[in-house]
């Protein structure tokens, strides 16, 4: 009976050793890359025949071979297809409507609910504020250069309580639309935070700065200076660009006076 001696078992172990971290080195598309590459093309394509979505026929030659080059492409066609839903928010709204199937939409999406309470809370604003005697054509017509005290503030609240439904108009719009499409995220609501905030400073900015340089002071109405703000509001993306266009017209100034820096 042949023998192994105990270098050779070390040196057997060795090898192997060796082997696997070569294995584990080799640089590549891991498997579990793979198998997320094939359920999302699943997702997308249970999403495209559920809502009559057409799809490139091409598709299923590519995904019958199961090369890693071909997933790629099936998948590349099928967001594509189903664009603007992207395979995380179809996975997104599959994942609301299994896990809670018996509860109401406002249960199911706790972003709508808080922006719907939001809207209300800016209209409450919006009227108690406007209902006040403080709030008139004339302590608008003064902006917060002139105004002081309660006024002030209830004037203020009163803007930006119109910028707020402006961009909450706008939101909702957004979330309505999002749903149809199925290109909902959960980062939406992080997102939304922010445009809120943006919204009411972007309304402020229209009703009291803006209007504050107009040639004929008597034109600075109620009406004006609420339009502004909802305006404002509304397209807070818009005068954000407006803004950032501006600063970059400027440091385009001093980078042609200054071609050293």
């Amino acid at each position: 009976m042949a023998t192994t001696s105990p270098n050779s078992k070390s040196t057997t172990n060795a090898t192997t050793t060796k082997k696997t971290a070569t294995k584990k080195l080799i640089p590549g598309i891991s498997e579990e890359v793979i198998t997320e590459l094939s359920k999302e093309i699943n997702s997308m394509l249970s999403f495209a025949v559920y809502n009559g979505i057409t799809v490139n026929t091409d598709v299923n030659a590519l995904i019958q071979n199961s090369n890693v080059d071909d997933l790629i492409n099936a998948h590349n066609l099928l967001c594509k297809n189903v664009a603007p839903a992207t395979p995380k928010s179809i996975r997104f709204t599959k994942q609301l409507n299994q896990e809670s199937n018996e509860k109401s939409i406002f249960n199911k999406l706790p972003l709508l609910r808080n922006l719907i309470l939001l809207a209300l809370f800016f209209l409450v604003a919006y009227i108690a504020t406007g209902m006040t005697t403080e709030v008139n054509n004339d302590s608008l017509d003064k902006g917060i250069m002139e105004n002081s005290g309660i006024p002030l503030l209830l004037n203020i609240v009163y803007l930006s309580s119109i910028a707020g439904l402006g961009v909450l108009f706008y939101l909702l719009k957004d979330v309505s639309t999002s749903l149809k499409n199925g290109s909902l995220i959960p980062e939406n609501a992080i997102s939304y935070l922010s445009q809120i905030i943006l919204g009411i400073i972007a309304g402020l900015i229209m009703s009291e700065i803006i209007a504050f340089y107009t040639t004929d002071p008597q034109k600075i109405n109620l009406f004006n200076k609420s339009v502004l703000a909802l305006v404002g509001g509304f397209s807070s993306d818009a005068i954000f660009s407006i803004l950032q266009g501006i600063i970059n017209r400027i440091k385009n100034i001093f980078l042609i006076s200054n071609p050293s820096n």
